[in-house]
């Protein structure tokens, strides 16, 4: 059985983090395990505390995976301060983990913002060079790259500087564009646009955790990037389309909807 390991916050609400991506890797039969970087008390309507893992546990926990169940994949989503990014980092580095998606959570769907402002830097510097890819949302992509993003030719651009400064591929999620939800996938130099409809349903809190640790599940069977983003995202939008409740701590047997659909 594949492994993944999410690395990210805990959300008492079920919908988003370290629960979302649980249920994620589950569907897809990849067997999940977690290291916690904070506890959040939260719900689909907001954040209303956040209490970090000190940074030595969250290492052990890191140690304690590493040194017996190596991942396949790795999900890194919410770190909310410097020094537990450094402490991923460092242990990343120490266990040489491969397959590596960064979701760079800044503020949750609520508005609430979830990571310090200088860890942001941090979160640059230690690990967008170990990520296979990074998926930002507009509004995250707009913070890590200073440009203005409205249109497909502005997330053209921002991909394209992240890719150049840092060397990592990139998917630019389009679900804030004004009439579209298409995602931009940066790999390797190359634009490549994958198309999506915008799909009427409320209940969006968690969608970027999803996608992201469905990413590294597929990664973890073995898919090619590429693929993995498409078969991701298809997923995601199937769930959608049946409108199901992601926002409210919806269960692994609502997630399997998408992923028979893809891998049977």
């Amino acid at each position: 059985m594949k492994t993944a390991l999410t690395i990210a916050g805990s959300d008492s609400g079920g919908g988003a983090g370290i629960q979302a991506d649980i249920k994620t890797m589950t569907a897809y039969g990849v067997y999940a395990m977690s290291a916690i970087g904070a506890l959040t008390a939260q719900n689909t309507t907001g954040v209303y505390g956040i209490m970090e893992t000190p940074p030595e546990f969250l290492g052990r926990q890191l140690d304690a995976v590493f040194t017996d169940i190596y991942p396949d994949a790795i999900k890194i989503g919410m770190l909310p301060s410097r020094e537990g990014i450094r402490v991923v980092g460092e242990k990343l580095r120490q266990y040489q983990g491969k397959h590596i998606v960064l979701d760079p959570v800044i503020a949750a769907t609520s508005g609430s913002r979830l990571v310090e402002r200088p860890a942001v830097e941090v979160l640059k510097e230690e690990l967008f060079p170990l990520a296979e890819l990074i998926t930002p949302n507009i509004p995250e992509t707009e913070v890590l790259t200073g440009l203005t993003v409205r249109t497909h030719e502005d997330m053209e651009r921002a991909a394209r500087k992240l890719y150049e400064n840092w060397h990592v591929n990139v998917l630019c999620k389009g679900g804030h564009l004004a009439d579209t939800a298409d995602d931009l996938l940066y790999e390797n130099g190359q634009a490549y646009w994958i198309r999506g409809e915008r799909i009427e349903n409320p209940n969006t809190h968690g969608t970027g955790c999803t996608l992201s640790s469905a990413i590294a599940a597929g990664l973890a069977l073995g898919l090619e990037l590429r693929e993995a983003v498409e078969t991701a995202k298809a997923y995601l939008t199937g769930a959608l389309k049946q409108g199901l409740n992601l926002g409210a701590g919806s269960g692994p047997l609502n997630h399997m909807y998408g992923i028979r659909t893809y891998f049977g």
